[in-house]
């Protein structure tokens, strides 16, 4: 992963005098809060001028419906769905993917309904009584587990988020993108994952002498194998078996996959059925054909395995157009490979200036951050970008200084500033900034 001086050097000299600074965030805080506490008013007065007239509506007059066994969402937020798209519909229907709507959501917990997702021969119909994983190679004692005996062990839930490394590769295009923040960016998403730390089930096992590596495989028609370096198995690796407090779903890998928080999406092999230690990496079809970063000198970059320091506005966007002029809350969603989110900037200049939104907590490491900033539209044009630093001093690149690094197009890994153009009419486009 690229982390540049220049970058960081950005930061630095962004920065404002201490004192300067302070007086910035108290007027800002105090505009914030006159903000909220106009809306607020605003609210209370419009409530009470409408009481004595605000009818009985129809769905007070007659009983619901009754409970269901399996919750759903409203009728009316039936829009709120994933775009899908598929390269190999002529040879392979079920090869494709389906992207997040950020654009429609809150919080930073991704809906299990909603996750994205990421296929390369369609969703096996598992029955989990005869799904087996096996742990062998360079190891003292070879294990087989169904899905009874692996429940039996200690398990562990966290928050993290899982990211295809193809996510946002539509912006490597010679032009930009007309598309939501979903369109663009929905290959990521965070759930609460609940498993067995790999480390204690590698233990049980027991390393023998020249294990590096742990050639993971999936149980889908596509056999999906991928490398994965010893080191990150034996610190936050985790076999998944619950996702969101219920058993992770058929397209998120049931009846267990692979959890490498941080790593790039196609490492999280699902449906895992077997763990091979090994003293080196497999170099599989899904890790040489495929995931690699072309240079300009014509070598590539393989085994790029943790994902980038990166932010979307998620609100305003495209999709959406604003209709007057006045305040708004800007939000997004800011995440890092590398650990927890520090800081996010919000530029309304196209990054010559910048200013720090307010986090929302929890803050967790390697999950989504969701970011806000009161703001108020003079009916200008703009460019708004976010940029995205997080605890290890990652900071988010400019585009110029991402693709400058690879071939024009190659669309693996990509992190760059996202830029909304604003024009005066309200309109919302993605530009290249």
């Amino acid at each position: 992963m690229s982390k540049t001086k220049a970058s960081h050097d950005l930061v630095a000299k962004t920065e404002v005098p201490p004192a300067l600074a302070d007086n910035q965030r108290r007027h800002f805080l105090t505009r914030s809060a006159s903000v909220a506490g106009t809306l607020a008013t605003a609210g209370v007065a419009a409530g009470a001028a409408t009481a004595a007239a605000q009818e009985v509506p129809a769905w007070m007059k007659a009983p619901g419906t009754p409970m269901r066994a399996y919750g759903t969402p409203s009728s009316y937020e039936k829009s709120v769905q994933r775009p899908s798209a598929s390269g190999y519909a002529s040879v392979s229907p079920a090869t494709g993917s389906s992207r997040t709507p950020h654009q429609s959501l809150e919080g930073t917990i991704t809906p299990s309904g909603l996750h994205f997702e990421r296929h390369h021969n369609g969703v096996p119909d598992i029955d989990p009584s005869k799904h087996e994983l096996l742990i062998h190679g360079l190891v003292n004692r070879p294990l087989m587990f169904n899905l009874a005996t692996l429940s039996r062990y200690p398990m562990v839930s966290r928050t993290h988020f899982v990211e295809c490394a193809g996510n946002s590769g539509g912006n490597s295009a010679a032009k930009p993108p007309q598309g939501t923040a979903g369109a663009i960016h929905g290959l990521a998403s965070v759930s609460e994952w609940t498993g067995v730390p790999l480390s204690l089930l590698l233990n049980e096992a027991g390393l023998a002498g020249g294990a590096q590596w742990v050639i993971a495989e999936g149980a889908d028609s596509a056999a999906m194998v991928r490398s994965v370096p010893l080191s990150k198995c034996m610190d936050d690796a985790m076999v998944a078996l619950y996702q969101n407090g219920e058993r992770v779903r058929p397209e998120q890998g049931y009846p267990m996959r692979l959890l490498l928080p941080g790593w790039e999406g196609n490492m999280n092999v699902k449906w895992l059925r077997r763990l091979k230690v090994a003293d080196g990496p497999a170099h599989s079809k899904d890790e040489t054909s495929k995931y690699t970063d072309l240079q300009p000198d014509g070598k590539a970059r393989q085994f790029t395995f943790e994902l980038g320091v990166k932010s979307i506005i998620t609100f305003p966007s495209f999709g959406t157009k604003l209709d007057r002029r006045g305040l708004y809350e800007l939000t997004g969603i800011a995440w890092s490979g590398a650990g927890r989110i520090s800081r996010v900037e919000i530029s309304e200049d196209a990054g010559k200036t910048w200013r720090d939104a307010n986090l929302q907590g929890p803050i967790y490491s390697k999950s989504f951050t969701r970011f806000r900033l009161p703001w108020e539209w003079n009916g200008n044009a703009v460019v708004l970008q976010s940029r995205a630093i997080d605890e290890k001093g990652n900071v988010q690149p400019t585009r110029a200084a991402f693709v400058s690094q690879y071939v024009a197009g190659m669309n693996y890994h990509n992190h760059y500033i996202q830029s909304w153009a604003i024009a005066a009419d309200g309109s919302i486009s993605n530009v290249f900034a």
